[in-house]
């Protein structure tokens, strides 16, 4: 089973690929989207939609996950809004099962505590999948989303994570 983990933003969009190996995780890749902040917005999607769609042809997940937008302040949740409805959309377009999690879920799960520090949940991810070089924190978080999704659907059809690739 591979999971694609993303974490929306409109001027780093990060992703994270996690495959299934039995009761193991293990990171396949992650990286960054970056969309320059002196873009219009159209612009900053349009990159957003193009990277994304590439690194699903790459990675070929199975299924999507994707951090919901937490901000205190609307009009930054509803610029978010914005990157999060393209990642729906590629989503869609891929014909991918789509999953989505709170920030403070996606850390409890992932760290054990839902107001984790984005340094612990850097190193967490890392052991988890045993990585050596902690990645940026925009594709870390992704990563956890990916983790997060994954273990749930591992609480949910055993039988079938156990069978997939």
């Amino acid at each position: 089973m591979i999971v694609l983990g993303v974490d929306p933003g409109t001027i780093r969009t990060g992703w994270g690929v996690v495959r299934r190996a039995g009761p193991r995780l293990i990171g396949v890749a992650a990286g960054v989207i970056h969309a320059d902040e002196d873009e219009e917005l159209p612009v900053r999607l349009r990159i957003i939609h193009d990277g994304l769609r590439a690194v699903i042809a790459e990675h070929a997940p199975d299924c999507m996950a994707v951090e919901d937008v937490f901000s205190k302040h609307v009009r930054s949740a509803l610029v978010l809004g914005h990157a999060r409805g393209v990642v729906l959309l590629c989503a869609a377009l891929a014909q991918l099962e789509l999953a989505s999690y709170p920030p403070a879920v996606v850390k409890r799960s992932v760290a054990g505590r839902g107001a984790a520090p984005k340094e612990q949940l850097g190193r967490v991810v890392c052991a988890m999948l045993g990585m050596r070089v902690i990645t940026a924190p925009d594709a870390t978080d992704a990563l956890a989303v990916a983790i997060t999704h994954a273990n749930a659907l591992l609480a949910k059809r055993p039988a079938l994570i156990a069978s997939k690739r």
